[in-house]
């Protein structure tokens, strides 16, 4: 475990170093793994030469309004799935279920389109709104829902409480492990995604992360010095997300798959 541990972290701290070297050191051959001459400089350039903190707040943005959305959606629609009695519920279910197997990019040209119609290219709800339903947390979050014993749903029932109120006061709180492990994996999946944000926006103060970062190539070359500044910059939210999260994340991935 300290052996996969150590190799996991060998690329943030390759990044570190190349964030300290000048652009002639970090393309120079053969490599050098430390800088000769430790320099800030391509921090200062990041925030400077580029809109950087425009690219986190888009980021922050998407990620924050999607991630919400989602939850909200799934956790209601797990509820429905798990919880209701309907003719075709599990028909309906495994049809969701089934749209896991199409791959992401088949749904960008229609995604686009829909959006482009509603005349929403270049704006922030054009980048959230395909994203706010996630079938991998609906599927998730009904087998959470499965988990949670029936009696206290009778319980409730029988003491007047409606499906609203039951959900929201009795059954939610009861799968908080759940809702954090689906919000900490759809984070990452916003706050990492290149492709809808590289199609949906073409001006640079809409830009996210991901893509700010991957416009800092052109033809002159990578600054990678820059590049690494920035990921780095980056990756910093998400990871004290995780660390400060982690034992409900991996107390909800652990207990996924069980239903009592």
């Amino acid at each position: 475990m300290t052996l996969a541990s150590l190799i996991s972290l060998v690329p943030f701290i390759w990044m570190l170093l190349t964030s300290l070297k000048t652009q002639p050191e970090s393309i120079q051959i053969p490599m050098a793994i430390l800088p000769a001459h430790p320099s800030m400089q391509a921090y200062h350039r990041i925030l400077t030469e580029v809109p950087f903190t425009t690219f986190y707040i888009n980021s922050f943005l998407y990620t924050f309004f999607t991630v919400t959305l989602q939850m909200l959606i799934a956790a209601m629609a797990a509820y429905g799935f798990s919880r209701l009695t309907f003719r075709g519920r599990d028909t309906v279910f495994m049809l969701c279920v089934s749209i896991l197997m199409v791959p992401a990019q088949a749904f960008l040209i229609p995604q686009f389109l829909i959006v482009q119609k509603l005349g929403l290219v270049n704006t922030l709800s054009g980048l959230i709104l395909p994203g706010i339903f996630s079938i991998y947390a609906t599927f998730l979050l009904r087998q959470f829902f499965l988990g949670v014993p029936r009696e206290l749903e009778e319980a409730a029932l029988l003491d007047g409480y409606n499906h609203f109120t039951i959900f929201w006061r009795i059954l939610l709180p009861l799968i908080r492990p759940g809702l954090i492990a689906c919000t900490i994996i759809n984070g990452l999946w916003a706050w990492n995604n290149l492709m809808w944000p590289l199609i949906v926006n073409t001006s640079v103060n809409k830009l996210t992360l991901p893509v700010g970062l991957a416009s800092l190539a052109s033809r002159a070359g990578v600054p990678y010095p820059m590049l690494m500044a920035g990921a780095l910059m980056a990756v910093l939210p998400m990871l004290i997300l995780f660390i400060f999260f982690q034992r409900y994340f991996i107390q909800g991935i652990a207990s996924a798959g069980v239903k009592g």
